[in-house]
């Protein structure tokens, strides 16, 4: 396969803008997509998005636009959209390609209403995909300033996973080659729902004990998940998985975590928004997963906690009496 150097990016939070980073570090050209005039012109005049990664110089050749027919011969896209956006932004920019070619899912969640699959809602949507995910333990800060991250890369075709590993690789952007693009999405996925109960512990100061307890039995649930819709445990062991989860899970950093955290606090969930320019994507998540489990008969408690605390149908409080209250059994 020819190698892949002109990438598109379709989404400039601040997670579409690391990756550009990391994408022209090794030597593709790299065009971004940005919903708003404001981000456009502030990357293309000030090479810098100080909406969504202030303080982050971009390289000079990275170029913005708000033109979707811009991606209609690039080598590759990259779709780092809010999850629920996803479905109908690659109907948009379907209607300019013409050909297969790889198109890599960089969003985390599942599709409210439908409770599909993020690769469900893209192969429906622009059939001339090859779908990839990149998924695992990355804040958008951390790539940007070349600080050393791993990730997974899931796709069914080798060659193009390792095309792709290439265009996205440098030596402190490591990717790790997967064919699992169902457990690479579920994991991270379901740990943004975790994310928001470890974020509660602390915000409830409840100790570092419980943090960790919750991890590893939310670990439980996201496996139970996961393999009940085909993942593979090698998957959920991995960096979308058990990776994703300890880091998002440990650092008020995450988005989801720090909504946790002020939950805990005592704050309700329209304040914690307000205050909020970016996407948590575990709220609108933790429903979705929670509907599934259901009808598939898997047990997830502390997932159905968080899904019922942000509905504002309990109270912090309540929701972990009824946790610790749950009948002993084995582990």
């Amino acid at each position: 396969m020819k190698p892949l150097k002109n990438i598109g990016i379709i989404g400039t939070g601040a997670w579409g803008t690391a990756l550009a980073t990391a994408v022209v570090r090794s030597g593709c050209q790299v065009t971004l997509w940005a919903h708003s005039p404001e981000v456009t012109n502030d990357i293309n005049k000030h090479h810098e998005n100080r909406k969504y990664l202030p303080g982050i110089h971009l390289d000079e050749t990275i170029v913005a636009t708000s033109d979707l027919a811009d991606f209609a011969n690039k080598d590759a896209l990259l779709f780092v959209t809010p999850a629920q956006i996803l479905g109908e932004t690659a109907n948009q920019v379907s209607r300019h390609i013409k050909h297969p070619l790889p198109v890599v899912i960089c969003s985390k969640g599942l599709e409210r209403g439908s409770n599909r699959l993020l690769s469900d809602v893209l192969g429906q949507e622009m059939p001339q995909a090859v779908i990839c995910i990149l998924s695992g333990p990355s804040f958008a800060v951390d790539v940007a300033n070349h600080l050393p991250t791993a990730v997974t890369l899931a796709s069914e075709d080798i060659d193009i996973t390792q095309a792709l590993a290439h265009a996205l690789g440098s030596p402190s952007f490591r990717p790790y080659a997967s064919k699992d693009i169902i457990g690479a999405q579920i994991g991270g996925a379901v740990k943004n729902v975790l994310a928001i109960a470890c974020g509660i512990v602390e915000g409830k100061a409840l100790g570092q004990s419980a943090r960790s307890a919750l991890t590893c039995r939310g670990f439980a649930e996201l496996t139970r998940f996961a393999l009940a819709h085909g993942a593979h445990m090698e998957t959920l062991g991995g960096l979308s998985g058990l990776g994703d989860l300890i880091l998002t899970c440990s650092s008020q950093a995450s988005r989801n975590m720090s909504l946790g955290y002020a939950l805990g606090q005592g704050k309700s969930l329209e304040e914690i928004m307000k205050t909020r320019n970016a996407v948590t994507e575990g709220v609108h998540t933790a429903g979705v997963v929670c509907e599934i489990a259901a009808s598939k008969n898997i047990e997830m408690p502390i997932c159905e906690a968080v899904r019922d605390i942000v509905a504002g149908d309990i109270t912090v409080d309540h929701a972990i009496e009824n946790l610790m209250a749950r009948p002993f059994k084995r582990e």
